[in-house]
């Protein structure tokens, strides 16, 4: 085959034809010998990201936003590389970096949109698609996407997975020092009412976050396993040494094979409105006669509200007549403070499930 001796048309068909990493090695010895312009670069980077390359995309990504600062399209192309590398805030960034150089760039602000709808933030999102063309390319598919999370009955997983990347650095200072977060210890405390004297069991805790709860219950465990939506809270607990397995996953989704005798969710499930679908799931993990322990903050009168903190609150009434629809009777339920919000306490319930059938 044969092409066009101008390198970017060149790498263009051959991306075409699909031979996009022949085409980055080409443009790559281009940029090197200094006879790349901008966009050579910007192909270059596509061609990366087609080929499999993201990390060598993002290098030279990042280093054409050093050469050329003010360019909305060199932003949008750093920005889009970020998103898929699911660096969602720098890519929000880079999105809004490119609009303030062209505010008229569709591109970045469907991108825009799509960040913040990754991120599980739909009003975000629906602002960023409101200023398109309506016959913009699946901006249709994507507004219906937003909307049907705002309905939703729980936080979006993408909401909870951007939250607490952002916060997995310096999560524990700020939960038992600035906020004075008792939840694994509350929880702790209530075993010792519901399982006195147990110990050698296996364990699954629901939302481990950076494992503050595996550290208040590694005392009873024989075998500690984890899941949490965050990769980087993932890594934080990983880093404690404490469990023996760790998985990246949403608990409403499976729980896997084995089978644990106690499960506990400390603040996890203040990001679910609806506990039906988890409940269920936490059931069919539990060995009969096994026992859920989880905090909620507390709502008062029937079902379940979104507070303004977008977190979840449920009220007593909801939480015993939830029970035994899942094969639980209450073994334990106390009123007690989660923790402390502008030096306000945070009243929640402390619950404990056992498992009769």
């Amino acid at each position: 085959m044969t092409y066009d001796e101008n390198p970017v048309e060149t790498a263009e068909r051959m991306i075409a034809d699909g031979h996009a990493g022949e085409a980055a090695d080409m443009l790559s010895h281009t940029i090197e010998e200094g006879h790349g312009g901008l966009m050579a670069r910007l192909v270059c980077e596509r061609a990366l990201m087609q080929s499999g390359r993201p990390e060598q995309a993002l290098a030279l990504a990042h280093e054409t936003a050093v050469l050329h600062p003010e360019v909305a399209e060199v932003a949008v192309g750093l920005g889009e590389i970020l998103l898929e590398a699911e660096k969602l805030p720098t890519a929000i960034g880079e999105f809004q970096r490119a609009l303030r150089f062209d505010p008229d760039c569709a591109e970045a602000r469907f991108l825009l949109g799509c960040a913040w709808l990754r991120a599980g933030e739909p009003d975000q999102a629906l602002q960023a698609f409101s200023a398109l063309d309506p016959a913009t390319p699946e901006l249709s598919q994507k507004i219906a996407q937003a909307e049907a999370i705002r309905t939703r009955p729980r936080c979006d997983q993408g909401y909870v997975r951007h939250l607490f990347d952002q916060f997995s650095a310096d999560y524990d200072t700020r939960m038992l020092s600035n906020l004075s977060y008792r939840g694994p210890d509350i929880l702790r405390e209530l075993a010792g009412f519901v399982i006195p004297g147990r110990s050698g069991l296996a364990v699954l805790d629901l939302g481990c976050g950076t494992g503050l709860s595996g550290v208040a219950f590694q005392d009873l465990a024989v075998r500690l396993d984890g899941v949490d939506l965050s990769p980087a809270m993932i890594e934080k607990a990983r880093a404690r040494g404490i469990y023996n397995d760790l998985s990246i996953g949403d608990v409403e989704g499976p729980l896997g094979e084995a089978l644990y005798d106690l499960v506990t969710a400390a603040d996890t499930l203040i990001y679910l409105g609806d506990l039906d679908p988890v409940m269920r799931r936490v059931a069919a993990a539990l060995k009969p006669g096994g026992y859920c322990l989880f905090t909620v903050e507390a709502k008062e009168g029937e079902g379940f509200e979104l507070g303004p903190k977008r977190r979840w609150r449920h009220s007593e009434r909801y939480l015993r007549t939830l029970a035994p629809l899942h094969g639980f009777e209450v073994a334990g339920f106390m009123a007690c403070v989660l923790r402390t919000e502008a030096q306000a306490p945070v009243n929640g319930f402390a619950v404990a499930l056992r498992k009769t059938a």
